[in-house]
């Protein structure tokens, strides 16, 4: 029974993370139309994504934070909203500024539902939740790549009614939000601030911090192959068709990956499934840069799938690592590190101009390299009792 429970929850959860994360991709989504339609230069246009995406991202271990000192469940369903809410505004056409504070808005909800979910994740599914974490990662990477549908349809819709459609994902994430019926331990983990059990081990700062490195490193591999693959298949002689099925492998790869994190980890342990994977990475990102353009979309593919099997493994190690911190941890691993991927890829598109894609692209092939190198020393946290809340860890009166 409880089982069973456990995989509603996990389904739910997996869903609303759909529903919120499709923003993040409908900001991008919506750029050629705001070109055309409202005649945005591109620097316009970009300014717009920058701010989604550094305000969905940099603020997350600050919501992180807020969550670890006062639960907040009700923020899952509020956040969900705003997302949505946001979106559908910038059909309001405003003005710029109204827009850019649309899209701000969409962005904050972002950055609020995140480490509040995955705080929530982790409490509901006790002990390691490493599979629930798997597939509530694999939710957000349903609802990226469901976001250029998403808009094409709605807009296709004349009038205000197609923009107020591009709220309907949020509508559902509301509901899907609702948090159950607990009691007993379960509520407390979920609705109460963490202390530590006893017998449970400190904080690990260190190896903390070490995780964050790992998990830049791979987010700049990430973000570069994602900005860049389907101009370098492009390149190699099979134009924009050759461009779709690059990308098409990578984001079907990366789904793959995330599903295979979770059972990998069963297996071998969490850093022993990390390490392995930043080892696989390495030629296959290779393989990207210097075989023949068929086993591009191969190699684009393997080199997802080992890029994020480690993505929701390192979300619970990070958690272990901070284990009354849990919200400030779910900041980090999921937030923060995201904008830096982002602000490496202007880097990579100045190097292309100066020299070669190729050339560009060629530390992508080494970076995973250095990620294995860190993961090495990362420590296998113990198995660790559930955090309780504060109040529970008060002695009875």
């Amino acid at each position: 029974m409880r089982t069973t429970r456990l995989r509603r929850r996990t389904a739910a959860f997996s869903a609303g993370h759909s529903c919120v994360d499709v923003y993040q991709g409908a900001v991008a989504a919506l750029v050629p139309f705001l070109v055309a339609e409202r005649a945005y230069g591109y620097a316009a246009a970009s300014g717009i994504v920058l701010a989604a995406s550094l305000l969905s991202s940099v603020v997350q271990p600050l919501f992180g934070m807020l969550t670890d000192r006062h639960p907040m469940p009700w923020l899952i369903p509020l956040a969900t909203a705003a997302a949505g809410t946001g979106i559908a505004l910038v059909g309001l056409d405003a003005g710029y500024a109204a827009t850019v504070a649309a899209v701000a808005l969409s962005g904050l909800g972002v950055a609020a539902y995140h480490p509040a979910a995955a705080r929530m994740v982790r409490a509901t599914a006790g002990g390691g939740g490493h599979t629930a974490m798997s597939w509530f990662a694999l939710g957000g990477n349903v609802g990226f790549a469901c976001a250029p549908l998403l808009v094409a349809g709605a807009l296709a819709v004349p009038g205000p009614a197609g923009w107020w459609l591009l709220a309907l994902p949020a509508a559902l994430g509301v509901l899907l939000s609702r948090p159950p019926a607990r009691t007993g331990a379960a509520a407390a983990r979920a609705d109460g601030p963490q202390v530590a059990p006893p017998g449970a081990p400190e904080e690990n700062r260190p190896a903390f911090l070490r995780l964050s490195l790992i998990v830049i490193v791979r987010s700049v591999v990430f973000t570069g192959l994602s900005t860049f693959v389907a101009l370098y298949a492009g390149e190699r002689g099979g134009g924009e068709a050759a461009g779709a099925v690059a990308l098409f492998a990578l984001f079907a790869g990366s789904a793959g990956g995330t599903l295979l994190g979770g059972r990998l980890a069963g297996r071998w342990g969490r850093t022993t499934t990390v390490r392995r994977a930043y080892a696989a990475a390495v030629p296959a990102v290779a393989g990207i840069l210097f075989l023949p353009l068929p086993l591009v979309y191969l190699c684009a593919a393997l080199a997802a799938v080992a890029l994020y099997v480690p993505f929701s493994l390192q979300v619970t190690l990070g958690q272990d690592y901070l284990p009354t911190r849990i919200g400030t941890a779910s900041g980090v691993t999921l937030g923060l590190t995201v904008s830096v991927g982002g602000l490496a890829s202007p880097l990579i598109g100045a190097v292309a101009d100066a020299a070669s894609l190729r050339t560009a692209l060629l530390p992508l092939a080494v970076l995973p390299l250095l990620a294995w190198a860190l993961s090495r020393r990362l420590p296998e946290p113990a198995a660790q009792p559930a955090p309780r809340t504060a109040a529970a860890a008060k002695p009875a009166a």
